[in-house]
């Protein structure tokens, strides 16, 4: 959810951690922050409302020295954006400052306890409370400041990375995590910090993935220690990063989001390769090779998702169903974690995260490994919480993805569960062989299809002109198309700030219908399948009550064509391959109306990329 930079070595820190935050903005943006131990080791936190680019102007006359720093960029969850609550935090003697991702759930009551020793805070948020604690136990007990972040951590409830420095010791960073993201860059005599890896890749490919409930202690001149909060030795595991630095800049485009949709094509091959054989009639996923026998004997399958994830699931339902008949149930991740589901040793739940961080998705997890379910994670981050904490899985491979709105994630998140859906059934003798010989070839051409598709980028752009002036959007589509008409309308949520909804087109009849007037455009999946019949009758009734009608219909339809307003032609592909091929114009037209209405298409307000707390 924020954004964690740190930096200890012989370079200025400065300058590394403000473009570290530049990579980590898409984590939040409310407002960001740095603290410097500078050559005299005076502690400077510079601190300032909104954007990286309000911290650098207000940082232009400060002293900014130092070999030693942290910063951050924040999404607000207790007090609200402003430099007050800005990350880093002093702790009353200023000899300490802290940053922190996460939410701290019995801040209240550790607060009350402190202002009770006369202890005075100076914002609202709840990280306060933490540094404040790490000085009142260090003080109080004579404890090192290792010693006293072990102690205030076993005092806390949630979920939190920490990185804490004290002017006092200006060549040591520690570091913590549980729930939230860190990872440790090490360099030549030199180490970073980042939520993600995006700051770190450009000084070191040598990374170490924290492990939840362990602190680093990282000092100048020595190895990064690692050590659980009780203070028990962890193994030291370096890991090599393979990012290239390209893939997390915009390469020319106006925004990251417009560089996903276009990423799509090479990142769906990437997705496949090495999954799909080069004659494309077999498909291989190594975890069905490793886990075999956990997989074929599945009584029930139970994906938990949240978000673009969670519609990339009803997809995954209906393949799962069809190519390799189990029952296949979609969990809000959110909703799951907090009932009691029924589930047992015979269901795997397949989790599915971009971000392989999400606090729901994760509680879902331990949930249902607790009740004794095989767990199959589906994720985009390399060594990110969700894929550690489960069984096995598959990474989608399409590379970082900056922009807030998910686009590229979920087009490799189907691609994926494709591929699943259909090694699963082959195992299991389900599906028959012309179908899986079918669908294994069309799915390979993919890419290739929405290079075409991409095409239409021009005429989406023009046709988003036309509708930039409405409130509501109507997205309707039947079966496979049913979940792309919802991803389709929250993209268009999400960057535009435009009410819109999504329903399976049958069900407009028993409510929706009733908004329906010249002033609201309803987009129509009404592409030449076994619903079109269907989908073209919806289609009259909202014509004959003088709706606006923006239709996605296959190349050369000369039915629909007629009736609608405006009409985008897509290529013929199998049914269950239709939604990776229609969510691509239904992403260009969100970016282009939000465009139009000079919207933040990266960073929409009061949204962050990955939602690391409730």
């Amino acid at each position: 959810m924020c954004g964690i930079v740190g930096y200890i070595g012989k370079q200025e820190a400065y300058p590394i951690l403000i473009k570290g935050l530049r990579r980590l903005e898409y984590r939040g943006y409310d407002s960001a922050g740095v603290a410097l131990i500078n050559s005299n080791s005076e502690l400077n936190v510079y601190k300032a409302k909104g954007k990286v680019d309000n911290l650098t102007e207000y940082c232009a006359d400060k002293d900014v020295s130092g070999n030693i720093g942290i910063a951050h960029t924040r999404w607000a969850t207790h007090g609200e954006p402003s430099a007050r609550n800005a990350h880093p935090h002093y702790s009353q003697s200023r000899n300490l400052a802290i940053i922190h991702n996460g939410i701290i759930e019995n801040y209240a009551d550790i607060k009350a306890k402190l202002i009770d020793k006369g202890i005075e805070f100076k914002s609202d948020t709840d990280t306060e409370v933490l540094v404040q604690l790490v000085e009142y136990v260090m003080v109080k007990k004579n404890l090192s400041l290792l010693e006293a972040v072990q102690v205030a951590l076993y005092q806390v409830i949630g979920a939190y990375a920490i990185a804490i420095v004290d002017k006092r010791d200006p060549k040591q960073i520690i570091a913590a995590r549980k729930q939230s993201p860190l990872v440790v860059g090490i360099g030549e005599d030199e180490f970073f910090l980042g939520s993600d890896a995006s700051p770190i890749i450009e000084y070191t490919d040598k990374v170490v993935y924290l492990e939840d409930g362990n602190i680093a202690v990282i000092r100048l001149g020595e190895d990064v220690h690692v050590m659980s909060i009780l203070g028990e030795e962890q193994e030291l595991k370096v890991k090599k990063v393979d990012i290239d630095l390209g893939q997390i800049e915009k390469g020319g485009y106006d925004h990251f989001m417009l560089k996903e949709i276009f990423e799509q094509p090479e990142c769906l091959t990437n997705c496949m390769r090495g999954r799909i054989n080069v004659e494309a009639d077999h498909v291989t996923l190594s975890a069905l090779i490793d886990y075999r026998r956990q997989l074929l004997d599945a009584k029930r399958i139970v994906i938990v998702a949240c978000g673009t994830s969670w519609h990339a699931g009803l997809i995954g339902k209906q393949l799962i169903e069809s190519f390799c008949r189990i029952p296949c149930e979609v969990e809000y991740a959110s909703e799951f974690r907090y009932r009691n589901p029924v589930v047992t040793n015979d269901d795997v739940v397949i989790a599915i995260s971009q971000s392989g961080e999400t606090a729901d998705t994760l509680a879902a997890i331990q949930l249902a490994k607790e009740k004794g379910a095989f767990i199959y994670g589906i994720c985009n981050a390399i060594g990110s919480s969700i894929p550690r904490a489960t069984d096995t899985g598959t990474y989608i491979h399409v590379g970082p993805e900056i922009g807030v709105a998910s686009t590229k994630a979920f087009t490799g998140q189907v691609t994926v569960l494709t591929m699943f859906a259909l090694a699963l059934g082959e195992a299991k003798g389900t599906i028959n062989r012309d179908e899986y010989l079918k669908v294994v070839k069309g799915l390979n051409s993919i890419p290739q299809t929405i290079e075409e598709v991409l095409k239409t980028n021009e005429r989406v752009r023009d046709l988003a002109r036309t509708f930039t002036y409405a409130h509501n959007f109507l997205y309707l589509g039947r079966g496979y198309s049913y979940p792309v008409a919802l991803e389709g309308a929250l993209k268009l949520k999400e960057i535009s700030y435009i009410h819109a909804e999504g329903y399976p087109a049958a069900e407009m009849k028993h409510g929706p219908i009733a908004l329906i007037d010249s002033d609201m455009p309803v987009v129509v999946i009404a592409t030449h399948n076994a619903m079109y019949e269907k989908v073209l009758s919806n289609i009259q009734e909202i014509k004959a009550r003088q709706g606006r009608v923006i239709a996605l219909v296959s190349k050369g339809d000369d039915t629909i064509s007629k009736i609608a307003d405006e009409v985008i032609e897509l290529p013929d592909v199998m049914e269950c391959l239709e939604p990776l091929v229609a969510t691509i114009p239904l992403q260009l037209l969100a970016y282009h109306v939000a465009v139009c209405k000079g919207k933040n298409v990266d960073q929409p307000r009061n949204l962050a990329k990955s939602v690391t707390v409730e």
